[in-house]
């Protein structure tokens, strides 16, 4: 029973550490050209370089972003 949960958690983890969100939302077509040829320049794609901008913002604001093994660990605390 404890090799089972020990299992399941290891699946839950993966699970967690690859999956996505997805994001709508309109944007003035000016900001989203500037973004897009700041990507291009950076050789990201636009979902990961406003990923890196929103990420900028939270750091210059103090505000933390728990990383994906912490909120996986929050959810497990009911076992």
């Amino acid at each position: 029973m404890v090799q089972t949960r020990y299992i399941c958690n290891i699946r839950i983890l993966i699970m967690v550490a690859t999956k996505t969100a997805t994001l709508n939302l309109r944007i003035n077509p000016v900001l989203k050209e500037v973004v897009r040829e700041t990507a291009m320049m950076e050789h990201r794609s636009l979902a990961n370089m406003v990923e890196v901008m929103i990420r900028s913002y939270c750091e210059n604001s103090g505000i933390s972003i728990p990383d994906q093994q912490e909120l996986l660990l929050h959810s497990n605390s009911d076992y």
